[in-house]
C-alpha cells in the first residue's frame, strides 16, 4: 500500500506600507496604504481570494464530495484567517466546510507566521496557543500535527513538539539530510520516541509548485496521468507520498490558464485507479506507519531556496538587523501589558517582512523578487525599521505611563498608610485621657 499525503499552506502577511521617517511618531498605522495596491492588504486578499481561493476550495470540495478516499491537511497563519474574517468572509466559510467533512485535517503553526522557535521560545511558546485557540474557535478542532513557520524544522523543536503532545511534525526531505536515504518513509527525530517527522518529497512537490506552468521545463506541459505515473513508481519503494506546498499555487503561482485546476480534478480519480493507492492526513499517516530510523537535524532546514536554510530570512546585514531588533524589544513590549502594542509587535514579527529584504540573485533572487512587493530589498528594510521605531516610541511610552501609574498607586497607598496610623494613634490617646479622668 502507498499513500499520498497532500499538504497544503494558507498564508498572507500584513505587508508594511511604505512607511516614511518623517511618519515616525505621527502615524501608528504600519499595514494599510489605500494609495498603493501592492501594499494594500485588502486588495491583495480580494485578489488572490478571486484568483486562487475561491476555485481552489470549489475544486477541493468537488473532489470531496465525488470520492470518499480522498483526504488532505491544511495549515492557516492567524493573520490569513484575521484578514478573510475582515475582507472575505465567504472564503474563511469555504474553508470551514470543507474542514467540516471530516476528511481535512488542521495542523498546527504558530498566529503570526514567524520564526520565533529560533529566538524566543517563550514567544513562540503564546503564538502557537493563541493559534491554538483561534482554530479551535472557527473550525472546533484541535491539531495533533505541528508544522512550523516556512517548514522551518530542527531537533529541539521537534522535541518541545514530542513534550507538548504531539504526534507529528512536518519537515523538508532534503537529501543532504536523508543522504541514502528516502523521504517516502516515517522517520522518528533524533532525541525522540514518540513523534514522527513526515517529509516533504520536494522533487514530486515542486513539480506542482514551482514548476508546472514553466513552458521551459522538460516535462512541460505536465498532465495528471504522468504525475500519476512518478507517484505510482514509488510502490514497493516508501510508505507515503507527501506533497506539500502552498495553497496560492493554485491560481495565483500557476494561473488557471496553466490547466492547474483541471490538473487538480483529475488527479485523484487517476491516483485511486491503483488498488494499492489511497489518501491519509498528516496524523493519520503518523499512526499507520512505524518509524523506519531516525533522522538527525541538528541545524535548521526549510524547504525555501537552494540551501534550505534561514538564509532567506537571515542571509545579510540588513535581515539580522531587522530580527535582532524587532525580538530585542520582547522585554518591553510584554511589559506594557498593552493588547494593540503586542499584537502590532507580533504582526511585525511575520517572516515575510525579512523575507523581503533578501538580497541573493540567481534563481532564489528571481523568486523572492517576484513575491515582494517592494521596489527593492532596501525598502523593505526601511518601511519596515520605521515603523518599529515608531512601535519602540509607543512602547517606551506605554512602559513610562505605567510606571507612573503605578507609583501614584504606590504613593496613594502609603499616604492612605499614614492617616490610618494617624487615625489609629488619635483614637489610642483619646482612650487613654478617658481612662484618666474617668472615676469610680
Amino acid at each position: 500500500m502507498l499513500t499520498v499525503c497532500p499538504y497544503f499552506h494558507v498564508h498572507q502577511p500584513y505587508r508594511v506600507k511604505k512607511y516614511r521617517v518623517f511618519d515616525i511618531g505621527n502615524d501608528n498605522e504600519y499595514f494599510n496604504d489605500a494609495s498603493e495596491t501592492d501594499l494594500n492588504n485588502r486588495k491583495i486578499i480580494e485578489k488572490v481570494a478571486e484568483k486562487s481561493y475561491r476555485p481552489m476550495n470549489a475544486v477541493l470540495q468537488e473532489l470531496l464530495d465525488t470520492h470518499p478516499e480522498f483526504k488532505f491537511s491544511l495549515s492557516f497563519s492567524g493573520t490569513v484567517l484575521d484578514q478573510f474574517e475582515a475582507y472575505a468572509p465567504d472564503v474563511l466559510e469555504s474553508f470551514q466546510k470543507l474542514v467540516a467533512s471530516g476528511r481535512v485535517e488542521i495542523l498546527a503553526d504558530t498566529y503570526h507566521h514567524s520564526l520565533a522557535f529560533f529566538y524566543s521560545v517563550p514567544e513562540f511558546e503564546r503564538q502557537v496557543a493563541q493559534h491554538a485557540k483561534r482554530i479551535h474557535e472557527l473550525f472546533g478542532y484541535t491539531p495533533k500535527v505541528f508544522r512550523n513557520t516556512e517548514l522551518s524544522y530542527r531537533n529541539d523543536l521537534a522535541k518541545w513538539c514530542e513534550d507538548n503532545g504531539y504526534i507529528g511534525i512536518m519537515a523538508e526531505g532534503w537529501d543532504p539530510v536523508l543522504g541514502w536515504r528516502s523521504p517516502n518513509y516515517v522517520y522518528n527525530p533524533q532525541g525522540c520516541s514518540k513523534i514522527k517527522v513526515l517529509l516533504k518529497n520536494y522533487k514530486l512537490s515542486d513539480d506542482v509548485a514551482f514548476r508546472f506552468g514553466n513552458q521551459a521545463w522538460e516535462s512541460f506541459p505536465l498532465s495528471a496521468e504522468t504525475y500519476t505515473d512518478w507517484i505510482h513508481a514509488h510502490h514497493g519503494d516508501g510508505q507515503t507520498i507527501n506533497l506539500f506546498m502552498d495553497y496560492e499555487t493554485f491560481g495565483e503561482h500557476q494561473w488557471e490558464d496553466t490547466g492547474i485546476f483541471n490538473f487538480m480534478r483529475t488527479l485523484p480519480h487517476l491516483l485511486t485507479e491503483h488498488p494499492d493507492t489511497t489518501f491519509k492526513t498528516a496524523t493519520e499517516t503518523a499512526l499507520s506507519y512505524d518509524a523506519v530510523g531516525e533522522i538527525d537535524v541538528p541545524d535548521v532546514m526549510t524547504w525555501a531556496d537552494t540551501d534550505r536554510d534561514l538564509t532567506a530570512w537571515t542571509g545579510n546585514d540588513i535581515q539580522k538587523d531587522a530580527i535582532a531588533a524587532i525580538y530585542g524589544i520582547e522585554r518591553d513590549v510584554m511589559a506594557t501589558e498593552d493588547p494593540e502594542i503586542i499584537e502590532t509587535w507580533r504582526k511585525l514579527q511575520t517572516s515575510d517582512h525579512f523575507y523581503y529584504m533578501c538580497t541573493k540573485w540567481s534563481e532564489d533572487g528571481d523568486v523572492h523578487a517576484y513575491f515582494s512587493p517592494y521596489e527593492s530589498p532596501y525598502d523593505a528594510y526601511v518601511a519596515f525599521m520605521n515603523a518599529l521605531s515608531d512601535l519602540q516610541l509607543r512602547v517606551q511610552h506605554a512602559v513610562a505611563e505605567k510606571e507612573k501609574r503605578r507609583q501614584e498607586v504606590a504613593s496613594s497607598e502609603s499616604t492612605l498608610t499614614f492617616w490610618e496610623r494617624l487615625r489609629i494613634w488619635w483614637h489610642g490617646l483619646f482612650k487613654r485621657f478617658r481612662s484618666l479622668f474617668t472615676f469610680s
